[in-house]
């Protein structure tokens, strides 16, 4: 109990700071603030937190769920001044609503595997909406999800309703039509047909992930990560080397290249 009363403690705290920064006697950048200029800041702070669980850091992950929950606090403090809510609602919304769907650890509802729960999830879910009119089964998904995150979201909304492949063999099988019918665009030198195939082929690349119960977003970041490391290896040694990257054949780079990987 001592540790749930520190982090309140924290929390109003860190809502006080907020507020502060937001008064006239307070900073003039934040003050300038609303929700639609924080858009950016948010999004970047919640990659920052991937890019620590990626590194494996966990002094810079504790640093960076912090900016993020700043940014929070921040669109909480705008809510309250524009007389809409303060941090209380969505903490109250939050904590209804993971009680709610989680009868299985709040109630007395049996489950079997973390598939029924997913199932009892979108059923709550669904019971939630009430007597909202039904629009489409995709339409929780949010267009603006960067797209590898969306096209996963998406393929694993389809697939609950049994719109899905038996198995990875019919999505491996996908991928071939795909790269063929990418080939076929390239041949014919078409830009729009091209750009099109070679969306299609991504998506089913991302089913094969779902498969897989690989998260593609993460897996490519991890792959970017990769690359930005072996380069700044090369970067590093033709500085040592007191020539320009421009100067280097792509045989000379590459050496170097294989060598970061080695390390």
């Amino acid at each position: 109990m001592a540790e749930q009363r520190g982090v309140g403690e924290l929390l109003v705290e860190l809502a006080q700071v907020m507020d502060k920064l937001r008064s006239p006697d307070g900073c003039p950048w934040d003050r300038e603030q609303d929700h639609v200029s924080l858009k950016p800041y948010l999004l970047e702070e919640a990659y920052e937190v991937l890019e620590a669980i990626e590194l494996g850091d966990m002094h810079k992950l504790a640093e960076e769920l912090g900016d993020l929950l700043l940014q929070i606090v921040f669109h909480a403090q705008v809510a309250k001044e524009q007389g809409n809510f303060d941090l209380t609602e969505p903490l109250r919304q939050i904590i209804t609503k993971m009680k709610r769907r989680h009868p299985h650890v709040f109630g007395d509802v049996q489950v079997e595997s973390s598939q029924q729960v997913l199932r009892n999830w979108e059923e709550i879910k669904a019971q939630e909406r009430g007597g909202e009119e039904k629009g489409s089964l995709l339409d929780s998904v949010p267009r603006n999800m960067p797209a590898l995150m969306q096209a996963c979201k998406v393929q694993a909304k389809a697939a609950r309703v049994g719109f899905d492949w038996d198995d990875i063999t019919g999505a491996w099988a996908k991928v071939t039509e795909e790269k063929a019918e990418l080939e076929g665009a390239i041949a014919g030198g078409d830009k729009r047909k091209i750009s099109e195939e070679l969306g299609d082929l991504l998506f089913a690349i991302v089913n094969v992930a779902r498969f897989l119960e690989v998260e593609p977003e993460s897996a490519l970041l991890s792959t970017v990560m990769k690359f930005r490391r072996r380069f700044a290896y090369i970067e590093k040694q033709a500085q040592a080397a007191g020539r320009e990257l421009n100067s280097y054949s792509l045989q000379e780079l590459d050496c170097w290249w294989e060598e970061a990987k080695g390390r």
